[in-house]
């Protein structure tokens, strides 16, 4: 049976918000676009649409913004392949504040007809711009306002990132269950840390993911968060994993935007699970598998739907289902034997919905005192309102085993 929250879900989205940026490193580097850069040369059949992009880093993260110009990439070369051809103008290293507007008006000022912007933060500042400029899609990534605000011009999107941090977690919880079957480790040495950026929905809906997925299959299992209160901090981020690992934490996950986790984890003789990149490349000894958004993949649709004249929805989600939530390549050098088989077992049970990622049983508190108990049987949706999803994750109660400090 699958119990719904209503109510709840919304207060708690909007109390506790979003996060914006994600953490990764490794994979190959995408062929990013530049403020004014373009697109591969147009040809005599082609459209052309200019998009903007406002980014609050810029490549050299191995992170977040990494991993948005991959997607632009990816999105420039399938659109291509589609006939549309697309000069993207970006704008990097744009801070949450004012500068946030001033970016959008000059976007708006040199032709463009999408902006998007990538980082949470970013929205209040774009709806302020787009009441101005009606005739341009502004694009607000890893939020919630514009899917409800009056302006016909505003637009949400996020993916379900949440079922690749399940995923995850299972490759994690299968090496820990493999050193406590090895003798190395009792059961109760079996802790989790995990670097947080904020105590927002979307960052306890990702460490709550990553710790029922290692749960599933290491049942003694326990986990500890401590947040940075940064989306960026490589020195607080490494200093917080290396705090984690010398409490006992065998394993370190992050939602935080730089590799330092993992290669403090490796230093420390703990093992790794990222996000967003691989980090095979920075932590051979200790990086086990990532999980990231395949952002070309909404990119296409957006760009391709408005080129087209079509409706874009005020608020678009989508999961590994539809290619929107990837894993990154599975370190089978230190993965704990079976993992493989066990990875594309749950993926595929994530896919036909045989399996669910906040399935019970367990018992959650949020901060402000609400509990909410899943029986054995029932599980949370994420994202789901009145029976429709929405991309906003909402999950914002700290579940038995996990603390936060």
């Amino acid at each position: 049976m699958k119990k719904r929250i209503l109510a709840l879900l919304l207060t708690g989205a909007m109390v506790f918000g979003l996060a914006a940026c994600s953490s990764g490193s490794g994979e190959e580097s995408p062929a990013g676009t530049g403020s004014g850069e373009t697109a591969p040369a147009e040809t005599e059949s082609a459209q052309t649409v200019k998009v903007g992009m406002v980014c609050i880093g810029d490549e050299n993260d191995q992170g977040y913004t990494y991993n948005i110009m991959r997607g632009v990439s990816e999105a420039t070369e399938m659109l291509a392949e589609k006939g549309i051809n697309v000069e993207w103008v970006t704008k990097y290293n744009v801070p949450e504040n004012a500068e946030c507007e001033d970016a959008n008006i000059e976007l708006a000022d040199e032709g463009c007809e999408i902006i998007i912007n990538s980082s949470f933060g970013f929205e209040d500042f774009m709806l302020k711009v787009a009441a101005d400029y009606p005739d341009i899609t502004f694009i607000s990534l890893t939020n919630l306002q514009s899917s409800t605000s009056e302006l016909e011009n505003v637009h949400n999107a996020f993916a379900d990132i949440y079922e690749g941090r399940y995923l995850s977690g299972v490759v994690g919880g299968m090496k820990l269950q493999e050193m406590i079957d090895n003798g190395e480790i009792t059961p109760e040495q079996a802790v989790i840390g995990y670097v947080g950026a904020f105590p927002y929905a979307e960052v306890i809906s990702g460490y709550t993911a990553f710790y029922l997925g290692a749960k599933s299959v290491c049942p003694s299992v326990t986990m500890k968060v401590k947040y940075v209160n940064s989306w960026s901090a490589p020195t607080d981020e490494a200093n917080a994993a290396q705090a984690l690992c010398d409490e006992g934490c065998l394993l370190i996950s992050q939602h935080s935007d730089n590799t330092t986790p993992a290669t403090a984890a490796q230093s420390a003789g703990a093992f790794s699970c990222g996000y967003n990149n691989d980090m095979i490349s920075v932590a051979p000894e200790a990086s086990l598998i990532s999980t990231r958004i395949d952002w070309g993949v909404y990119f296409t649709y957006a760009i391709e739907t408005l080129v087209n004249g079509e409706e874009l929805p005020k608020d678009w989600t989508a999961g590994m289902a539809e290619g929107a939530v990837v894993m990154t390549e599975l370190n089978e050098d230190i993965a704990a034997a079976g993992t493989a088989e066990k990875l594309a077992e749950v993926e595929a049970g994530i896919i036909d919905g045989s399996i669910h990622p906040f399935a019970g049983p367990w018992t959650g508190v949020s901060s402000t005192g609400d509990t909410l108990e899943m029986a054995e049987g029932e599980w949370f949706e994420e994202s789901d309102v009145d029976g429709g999803k929405t991309s906003a994750p909402y999950f914002t109660w700290i579940i038995e085993g996990i603390t936060e400090e």
